[in-house]
């Protein structure tokens, strides 16, 4: 209870009393500690188990590549819709420099690729003026059709190429295990699996934090940590270097940056190629580690998803790695696990459960309601579906997807000239 100028009493809100990061904190070790009774109870171990994770660490980069792309182009104010044609155009030109060189000569060729495509998006849309959207879409055509046209060029004819496939590449990038966590190497000696012991003793909680500590440094591609390394670097950059500052004021207000004398088209020029250049860092990521040669239609759509993960994450690199990774690991349970998908059921019963509890604690009948229904309608599918189709399989990560944008609508900010058109020396 508090006491306000007035006299009046007011309620305090519990939340209040704890930091972002603290609160954070706590509803992620809440969602730990009910995905881990899910599991105990349903014994489906895959919903944790470290195999789920890895495969979920992998199916996450190219959408947190994606995603960074579109924080790198909002930010300073430019909607970037052709990240899909980016990262098309990283998977080919990834692809063969990797048939041709080495895969981190390849990796390198897929971030020019897609640095190309940014600055074609720079120059229509900053020089010509072009409408943003329609230039983005325009990418995203050219870059299908280029690249058929380039395949038809340099694979076919080759062994194992053709029109919509490149040869394999002759290695892949090293895999690590850290040693002691995962039980990598050490000086020739093998190290003790900490975190796959503790995984196999299945105790509440403990073994969960195993799972996933054994997916994040087991197996680990090193160009998984590699775009890893972009999240914290992105945030350095954007919030705490001068560029970074300039790249904001562009996006928010670009004529009052102008007046200034900060150069708003220099910065957005340099803001797309970097912006094109992590989208052709995903699309290699896609032809070179998920898979070992490019193939038309590797994408799968994931440029338009890491758009929606820039929203969702309200600009903020680590809210675009919390929506990849829901994704990630939506998509890796329907791989790895697609039988355990009922126990998800219970996992959004024991949610609801939760939130209408606390709810009713912080007196917000509204949003008790609404989950007391969620709740119960996710625990009539738990009791009577037995299998989940594999045709509602395929679409859970994207409709996971849609139902964390509606609800996280109420929260986001996009920066303010985002998608404003912008000419130097006229007024706002």
């Amino acid at each position: 209870m508090t006491v306000t100028d007035a006299g009046s009493v007011t309620t305090a809100d519990p939340a209040s009393r704890f930091s972002r990061p603290q609160r954070l904190a706590i509803q992620a070790l809440v969602l730990l500690s009910l995905l881990s009774l899910t599991r105990m109870w349903t014994g489906f171990d895959n919903l944790t188990s470290s195999g789920t994770i890895g495969a979920a660490l992998r199916l996450t980069v190219p959408i947190l590549l994606a995603g960074l792309a579109a924080l790198w182009s909002d930010r300073v104010g430019v909607v970037n819709i052709g990240i899909e044609g980016m990262m098309i155009l990283g998977t080919w030109f990834g692809a063969y420099g990797a048939w041709q060189f080495d895969p981190w000569i390849g990796l390198v060729f897929a971030i020019i690729g897609g640095m190309i495509g940014g600055l074609i998006h720079a120059i229509g849309t900053i020089r010509f003026g072009i409408d943003q959207v329609i230039s983005g879409v325009v990418i995203n055509l050219l870059a299908l059709s280029g690249g058929r046209f380039l395949s038809e060029l340099a694979f076919v004819g080759e062994i194992q190429g053709g029109i919509s496939q490149s040869p394999p590449q002759k290695r892949g990038i090293p895999i690590i295990d850290i040693p002691f966590l995962a039980g990598g190497e050490l000086f020739g000696w093998d190290t003790p699996d900490m975190f796959g012991w503790l995984e196999e003793r299945q105790w509440f909680l403990l073994s969960d934090l195993a799972g996933i500590g054994g997916g994040l440094t087991g197996g680990v591609s090193m160009a998984s940590l590699l775009a890893l390394a972009m999240v914290p670097l992105s945030a350095w950059v954007l919030w705490r270097t001068a560029f970074g500052l300039r790249m904001r004021s562009s996006g928010e207000n670009p004529w009052a940056g102008e007046s200034l004398g900060v150069n708003i088209n220099r910065v957005r020029y340099q803001a797309l190629v970097i912006s094109g250049g992590l989208a052709g860092l995903g699309g290699g990521f896609l032809s070179i580690v998920s898979s070992s040669f490019y193939r038309q239609g590797q994408t799968a759509g994931r440029g338009f998803i890491g758009l929606a993960t820039a929203i969702f994450g309200n600009w903020t690199p680590s809210g675009i790695l919390g929506g990849a990774a829901l994704f990630g690991y939506s998509e890796g349970i329907k791989l790895v696990a697609g039988g355990s998908l009922t126990g998800l059921f219970l996992f959004v019963a024991l949610i609801g459960l939760t939130v209408t509890l606390s709810s009713l604690v912080l007196r917000k009948q509204q949003r008790a309601l609404i989950a007391a229904a969620v709740g119960v309608i996710a625990w009539v599918g738990y009791l009577t579906i037995a299998e989940v189709p594999e045709s509602l399989t395929q679409g859970l990560p994207y409709f996971i997807t849609l139902v964390v944008l509606a609800t996280a609508s109420q929260r986001l900010r996009p920066p303010s000239a985002n998608g404003v058109p912008y000419r130097p020396g006229e007024a706002h």
